[in-house]
């Protein structure tokens, strides 16, 4: 088991190994939570990483799994420690939703990312008067008006921590040409959106690509992130976005067509040098 770079991390994979542990001890839920005087709710949601779980209480299931005392115990203990950590989004956990804060754990630790997006320009590469734009024309009652200003922070903030990191993931970004030409917060946000783009994609880390209207019809999958991470042990995660629900994929199976779509669409759309120089042309037309 090899060391984890955070507290999001650290959960999925303590969840699997104590999930694994209590099936090699051939244990039912429904003995776990018993013996433990525990909730089956509870075992569930630890074991599916929905919450964290104490050192002591790790010492105890695996006490009751047998395997106390063993190297592999000490870096599970290790792991739960790790979990437990607050992050640097912690402070801002009331004005963001809990599928927002483990997508946010989940890119903070990714090694790359491959995103695809048919509606707006992804997060991560907004700038402060789009995002500004962007969150506050989100369906009406989604977020109240208090809750503006933290979201734009936040979005800043996995900006600077990502992108300006002194290893930055790699990330591969392909737009749909309706991203481009969808006017988000007048004119001027959005050729100096645009133009940010072009500017970011000088990055030997980031590659845009456009897929014009001229490539015909498109993805049925929507708009989507697929997360790698450093480690193997660490599987894909895809995050399916929209504008009344978001989803997570873990499966290996599952995951597995998002990259194909992802390499599909690659195919199709623009060289990186001819999606900057379009990029560039529907700035100028603003």
């Amino acid at each position: 088991m090899t060391t984890v770079q955070g507290p999001t991390a650290g959960r999925r994979r303590l969840r699997t190994a104590l999930r694994a542990a209590r099936e090699r001890a051939e244990l039912t839920q429904d003995h776990v939570a018993e013996a433990m005087d525990w909730s089956l709710s509870k075992l569930i949601r630890i074991e599916t990483g929905r919450v964290s779980i104490s050192t002591n209480d790790v010492r105890a299931l695996l006490q009751l799994y047998r395997m106390d005392g063993t190297a592999e115990a000490e870096e599970l203990v290790a792991l739960a420690r790790v979990a437990r950590q607050k992050p640097w989004w912690q402070e801002s956990r009331t004005a963001i939703p809990a599928h927002y804060a483990q997508y946010i754990g989940l890119e903070t630790e990714a090694s790359a990312m491959r995103c695809f997006q048919s509606i707006v320009i992804p997060g991560l590469v907004q700038t402060e008067a789009y995002a500004r734009a962007v969150v506050t024309n989100r369906t009406p009652g989604q977020i109240r008006p208090d809750e503006v200003d933290t979201r734009v922070a936040v979005r800043m903030r996995r900006k600077a921590e990502i992108l300006d990191r002194e290893e930055p993931p790699r990330f591969d970004i392909i737009l749909d040409e309706a991203v481009l030409r969808r006017g988000i917060g007048g004119p001027d946000v959005h050729h100096e959106q645009l133009e940010h783009l072009v500017a970011l994609a000088n990055a030997p880390t980031i590659t845009i690509q456009v897929v014009p209207f001229s490539a015909g019809a498109v993805t049925a999958a929507g708009s989507f992130v697929i997360l790698q991470f450093p480690d193997e042990a660490d599987g894909d995660v895809v995050y399916l976005e929209s504008a009344l629900l978001e989803n997570f994929i873990e499966r290996p199976m599952e995951t597995a067509p998002y990259h194909s779509e992802f390499t599909w669409l690659s195919s199709i759309a623009l060289a990186p040098a001819d999606s900057l120089a379009f990029i560039e042309k529907v700035a100028g037309e603003l």
